[in-house]
């Protein structure tokens, strides 16, 4: 029996860095997304329970599946077996300043030519 792959995958939302792990990972048929399943969380019979597990546990609790803009993505990577989800914070910033809070809109790289047209 053939032993299912775990990938680790690290990507920004809203100035925070997710890691996470999973267990099936998909060029989506959206433009533009990587669509994340199966989802693997570390199991409940430890002693100690990391609380930055515990609030994606909840994030992620009843969803299927993940859409995710490619360029969020920072890495993805094939590992043995999983590892603690996290949340960090994106480092520079203090979280201070009014651009920290600014959303920039996705670019999807496509840059229209002027020459074409009229």
């Amino acid at each position: 029996m053939a032993v299912k792959p775990v990938y680790r995958v690290i990507f920004l939302n809203q100035s925070q860095v997710y890691e996470l792990f999973a267990s099936a990972i998909y060029q989506s048929e959206m433009y533009g997304f990587i669509e994340v399943e199966e989802f693997v969380f570390g199991e409940r019979s430890q002693v100690l329970i990391d609380p930055a597990e515990e609030k994606l546990k909840q994030e992620f609790a009843g969803v299927k599946r993940s859409y995710i803009p490619m360029h969020a993505i920072v890495r993805i990577d094939e590992v043995e077996k999983e590892g603690p989800a996290k949340i960090s914070e994106v480092k520079g910033g203090d979280g201070k300043s009014s651009s920290d809070k600014i959303a920039h809109f996705p670019f999807g790289g496509f840059v229209p030519n002027p020459n074409l047209g009229e």
